[in-house]
């Protein structure tokens, strides 16, 4: 795809084991930290094992998490038909989501450095827009499909979307070197940032009809991104445009930014 803004319109675990710490939502909340929450090793565990108690762990643990992973993320089906566990199951023995598995477990084993930048993150969009809520985060793993996926207060980040721009399996599957190039650590807390707000700032009606008023209300969500993050992320002509308009008027806020229908 040639627009990363277009990436991002196209594309919209619980712990196993004693080796695991699981962080109580209360010990967070003390903490001030936002951690992800590890639903992508209960999922594991049911699909590599087959294992029942994982998955009435995920049902009983993760109902939200369970009902999108297979009604919307991988369409299986509903959730509650007679014999849902078995195709979710059966989907999974694919030599390619095997070799995608084997790698999420590899690669994130620790996540602690994406839970600091996450938590910095929420933090600095909670201040620029303190009346946004800040989500609870969880990780999973899809099937190449979506690399974010989200609710009014629910951010899922697939794990299999960001196993590295060399990764053999994405060569293999044609993504682009653009694509290729996001499909890394440091862009998941940036995706999770501007899947967020496109969902807490959705682009009205008018601009879904028009591409270059499309264009225009993706700058303004990564520019948000890249302020947010304090790095330049993402870089397009959009963005830059964005900036200019924010470096000369310093009194207009994230919030009037966002909810404007046009910032020139």
């Amino acid at each position: 795809m040639k627009n990363i803004y277009l990436i991002l319109l196209l594309a919209l675990c619980a712990c196993i084991g004693c080796q695991w710490n699981f962080r109580t939502a209360d010990e967070e909340c003390k903490k001030g930290e936002l951690v992800i929450e590890r639903f992508d090793r209960i999922e594991l565990q049911y699909l590599t094992t087959g294992d029942f108690a994982a998955l009435q762990q995920m049902k009983t643990m993760y109902p939200a998490e369970t009902r999108i992973l297979i009604e919307d993320v991988l369409q299986l089906g509903m959730v509650d038909e007679p014999d849902i566990n078995s195709r979710f199951l059966l989907f999974f023995q694919d030599s390619t989501l095997q070799a995608l598995m084997r790698e999420v477990s590899v690669q994130y084993a620790d996540i602690e450095d994406v839970n600091v930048l996450l938590t910095d993150a929420f933090n600095e969009l909670k201040r620029l827009l303190p009346g946004i809520t800040v989500p609870r985060v969880y990780a999973q793993i899809g099937s190449l499909d979506q690399s974010i996926v989200v609710d009014d207060t629910l951010v899922g980040i697939a794990l299999d979307k960001y196993l590295g721009a060399d990764n053999a399996i994405y060569q293999r599957y044609d993504y682009t070197e653009r694509q290729r190039s996001t499909m890394t650590r440091d862009y998941i807390v940036p995706d999770c940032l501007a899947f967020y707000l496109l969902r807490h700032y959705p682009m009205s009606e008018e601009a879904a009809d028009s591409a270059a008023l499309r264009h225009e209300h993706m700058g303004k969500i990564l520019y948000v991104v890249n302020k947010v993050t304090k790095r330049k992320v993402f870089t397009n002509d959009e963005v830059a445009n964005v900036e200019k308009y924010m470096k000369a008027h310093p009194k207009v806020s994230v919030e009037q930014l966002l909810n404007a229908k046009n910032h020139q």
